[in-house]
């Protein structure tokens, strides 16, 4: 895992607010930020890279931190934020929909939005957040926006899985190699999934969509689990779940993507992880591109280099010499 970390007492007292809002702006995301700008600022931040996705903590002083639509444009890391707060609140606004939160209140935004984020309650603030990269997550963008800015209670059930899962991993991270990495972001995208699919389906309980809505969430899981199979086509799709062709297609048209597209995001995600993975350094490309269902080495770079911006050879070299990489388009 890549770690770096941000201690405002390391910085001249005059210059501590202005170097906070400049690293969170350097390693989350383009923001604006207010508070307190005298010599008693204090902000502590730790930021974890698994893979493409990014877990991270921060105790600082009452702040607001702003993401106009200006500094969207400019800028967009194309990810999902999970923030756990743990001490003290966080007011946001996202959209046309405003909340409250307190500790254990989790709740989701969208890079792709403005933004605005007050952080009370004192003496300090203390959050812990995760971003993953929207491209290749398991949820469509239509079920995401429902959730956004909502609360998630962090203390109970599927969401006590994953704020104890949060929790260990920024407590002590002396205790994991840099092999985990890859390994923690699958078990992270996991529990994402399963919290975000649990409040999803019991919105829709007694919805008419909601059947359709489980068949979706058992397809995929099921590709999932098959995405090394050679014939995992459309046709071998719907035979396993007793359905047509054509309404396996209007399920997916109706997610804003189709079939193959969902399947080839995925082989690229668990492509890209492999390819991260320091213990898999010596296993050459073409091996990895083929596990993940593309038998042409040549195909697999012009694919992975259109879904993220760089060859996957390069991308393998940056990994291993822990240099931040650009977001995907």
């Amino acid at each position: 895992m890549i770690e770096k970390t941000f201690r405002s007492h390391d910085v001249p007292s005059t210059d501590r607010f202005d170097a906070w809002r400049k690293r969170l702006g350097r390693h989350v995301s383009p923001l604006d930020s207010g508070g307190d700008e005298g010599n008693g600022f204090r902000a502590e931040t730790r930021l974890l890279r698994l893979g493409g996705s990014r877990v991270w903590s921060t105790s600082v002083d009452p702040a607001t931190i702003r993401r106009t639509p200006e500094l969207v444009r400019q800028s967009d890391p194309g990810v999902y934020t999970l923030i756990l707060p743990l001490r003290g609140e966080s007011e946001v606004a996202q959209g046309d929909r405003e909340a409250v939160h307190g500790p254990f209140d989790m709740h989701v935004l969208d890079s792709s939005q403005p933004v605005h984020l007050r952080l009370r309650g004192g003496p300090s603030v203390y959050l812990i957040g995760a971003d993953v990269p929207k491209a290749g997550f398991p949820l469509p963008p239509p079920w995401m926006d429902q959730l956004l800015t909502r609360r998630l209670p962090g203390r109970e059930g599927v969401g006590a899985l994953l704020s104890g899962f949060l929790m260990q991993l920024t407590d002590d991270t002396h205790s994991y190699r840099s092999s985990d990495g890859p390994r923690l972001e699958a078990a992270l995208l996991e529990l994402l999934t399963a919290l975000f699919a649990h409040h999803l389906d019991a919105d829709d309980s007694s919805a008419p969509d909601s059947a359709r809505r489980a068949l979706v969430l058992r397809i995929q899981a099921f590709i999932r689990q098959h995405l090394r199979d050679p014939q995992l086509t459309p046709p071998a799709i719907a035979a396993a779940h007793h359905i047509s062709v054509s309404y396996l297609h209007r399920i997916f048209q109706g997610e804003g993507t189709t079939v193959s597209s969902w399947i080839r995001e995925q082989r690229l995600a668990n492509a890209r992880r492999d390819l991260a993975d320091p213990t898999l350094r010596d296993t050459p490309i073409h091996v990895i591109a083929s596990r993940w269902g593309f038998p042409r080495a040549a195909d697999f770079s012009r694919v992975f280099r259109n879904a993220y911006g760089i060859p996957p050879r390069d991308y393998r070299d940056h990994a291993s010499t822990q240099i931040s990489l650009p977001p995907p388009p």
